[in-house]
């Protein structure tokens, strides 16, 4: 590792004060640097997972996680409602993308395979291509590989139902495929994952390729349009646009590929991405609107504001939630977009402000605007809003001045007393931007309830409007318990 990660967001001189504070209290530098390096990465790597249906991609993607997150049946094409995971693998992060869930519709086989192959391969900067080794390669295999030749993406190709000596040779056959080293793998035993794994991190980047912040590159800020379908998000596309460019539709769910559309507002372009809305039930879906699922979070995953569009005319929803959510672990600036507002009779609207505070909490902190996609009502006030969760999602709050906050809430509002102890935060450092990433080192276990209240006191005094916070703490271990640890 190099220093410029360990410091995260700290200059040297801060960094070196830093450690100086933490030895001073107690802690093991080590475990202070590696706080510091988890929390100031800057978007991770993303590793997709490929391959026709029944080859064992969600089996390989908890191997991959480490835990049963992906829901596994007998059927092929069963996978849940998230895609996206973080994984860790020698110390190196990355994301995985979960492919598995689209496999059949109307299209047809050959078809469908290609398309969320295709959809994967654009999001992620290496693939891991499964193939059944048992089965040999396939013509749906062949049809990948050809995709995977053009987007030009660096291939580890896995032998995956390799369970003995036996199976050895059917992996080597698959060298016919032109994609190197087919590394024989057995997803459901774990057999030869770990050199697998090794061969993933030599084929991700340390870092994406695409650095966030599009500004420091010159180029425009990315803007996903996001919400379930039908809620109007190719409307205010167009009206933003100022032309018809996207297929409105009367019918729910008209939208299936992402339209990046590069469009001037208040006198700066900006680079907007409309998705196909999210359905419910992800696995109940068509492949189509699984697929539309997919889109919508690789939308999110190159974009660094996320509009989340909300229809005021229905009851705000699970659905909408869940969209929200997406977001939010996706760590983007936010912006809420209340749609059709024009729309709305008194009664309405007094019953939508109940559901805003009570449905809405988790992102009270993200502007708010009430437009009109079809009409332009309060357009003008779409950028101010974007431009406002921007400023929140890469501000910085130095280390003294965060340190001096942190004594004056502690002492006006200790930690509740647990068990004839008080956990005292005893100093922090922010780590990371956008989003705002905090590690905080401290005495004892810090409740959740008290990781709240820090969160909302560090809104009120250091604005963060637009943007969800992340906070780690760090406990001192026992001093005795250090020495026993070498």
């Amino acid at each position: 590792m190099n220093d410029q990660h360990d410091h995260g967001a700290l200059g040297d001189a801060e960094y070196a004060e830093f450690m100086e504070l933490a030895a001073e209290e107690g802690f093991d530098v080590e475990d202070v640097e590696g706080a510091i390096s988890e929390a100031g990465h800057g978007p991770l790597p993303v590793l997709a997972v490929v391959g026709r249906p029944n080859v064992g991609k969600s089996t390989l993607v908890n191997r991959i996680i480490g835990r049963r997150e992906a829901v596994v049946e007998d059927k092929p094409g069963v996978t849940r409602d998230r895609v996206t995971y973080e994984a860790e693998w020698a110390g190196r992060r990355f994301k995985v993308v979960d492919t598995g869930g689209w496999e059949q519709d109307v299209l047809g086989i050959d078809a469908s395979v290609a398309a969320q192959a295709e959809y994967a391969i654009e999001a992620a900067d290496a693939v891991v291509f499964v193939v059944d080794a048992k089965v040999g390669a396939t013509d749906t295999d062949e049809a990948v590989v050809k995709l995977l030749r053009r987007a030009g993406k660096p291939v580890v190709l896995c032998a995956n139902k390799v369970d003995g000596q036996s199976g050895e040779a059917d992996a080597a056959s698959l060298w016919s495929l032109g994609l190197g080293q087919p590394h024989p793998v057995s997803s459901l035993h774990g057999r030869g994952t770990g050199d697998m794994l090794d061969a993933v991190l030599e084929a991700l980047p340390e870092a994406p390729e695409q650095t966030f912040g599009g500004a420091a590159l010159g180029g425009p800020r990315r803007i996903a349009l996001i919400g379930r379908p039908n809620v109007g998000k190719s409307s205010l596309l167009n009206k933003v646009a100022k032309e018809d460019r996207v297929v409105v539709n009367e019918l729910a769910g008209t939208t299936r590929d992402p339209v990046d559309e590069l469009i001037e507002l208040g006198g700066v372009t900006w680079k907007f991405v409309d998705t196909a809305g999210i359905r419910k039930k992800v696995h109940l879906q068509q492949g189509a609107d699984y697929y539309a699922s997919l889109r919508t979070a690789a939308a999110v995953e190159k974009a660094e504001v996320a509009v989340i569009l909300i229809d005021t005319t229905e009851t705000i929803s699970v659905q909408d939630q869940r969209i929200i959510t997406m977001a939010v672990e996706a760590g983007r600036a936010i912006v809420i977009a209340y749609n059709k507002w024009d729309e709305l009779d008194e009664e309405r609207r007094y019953y939508l402000e109940r559901e805003i505070e009570t449905e809405m909490q988790q992102v009270a902190w993200a502007p708010r605007v009430n437009v009109s996609a079809l009409t332009g009502r309060h357009m003008e006030k779409l950028v101010p809003a974007i431009e406002t969760a921007l400023a929140g999602w890469e501000t910085r709050v130095p280390t003294g001045r965060l340190n001096a906050f942190l004594g004056e809430v502690v002492a006006a509002h200790p930690h509740p007393i647990r068990g004839g102890k008080q956990p005292r935060i005893l100093f922090g450092t922010q780590a990371g931007s956008k989003p705002p990433r905090f590690v905080l080192f401290a005495s004892g276990f810090l409740e959740h309830g008290y990781r709240r209240f820090i969160e909302r006191r560090l809104r009120e005094e250091f604005g963060f409007e637009g943007t969800p916070i992340h906070i780690s703490v760090r406990v001192r271990e026992k001093r005795g318990a250090q020495h026993k640890k070498k």
